[in-house]
């Protein structure tokens, strides 16, 4: 069974943290549980994806925020690049 090939720059390791995904305006949020994460994205699962723009304000329970931008969808998951991340 062939393994998926890895395109990430940077290792994803598994998450399991409570997030919420902020609209711009930040009138409307939605929960979402980050399942696994790296310095220069996520893969975010939500209820679902209908309503998530392309970009928005990831926060986590501590309160850390990431600016997102989804570089793929499904009904119920996006995988989100940081376009706030510092590159060294």
């Amino acid at each position: 069974f062939a393994m998926e090939q890895e395109r990430r720059d940077v290792p994803r390791t598994r998450a399991l943290k409570a997030g919420r995904a902020i609209l711009a305006g930040g009138h409307s949020t939605f929960d979402c549980m980050v399942r696994n994460l790296s310095q220069a994205g996520a893969k975010v699962q939500f209820e679902s994806t209908v309503d998530i723009p392309a970009d928005f304000q990831l926060r986590f329970e501590d309160g850390t925020t990431h600016g997102c931008h989804v570089r793929w969808r499904t009904a119920r998951e996006l995988g989100v690049e940081f376009t706030d991340r510092k590159i060294n």
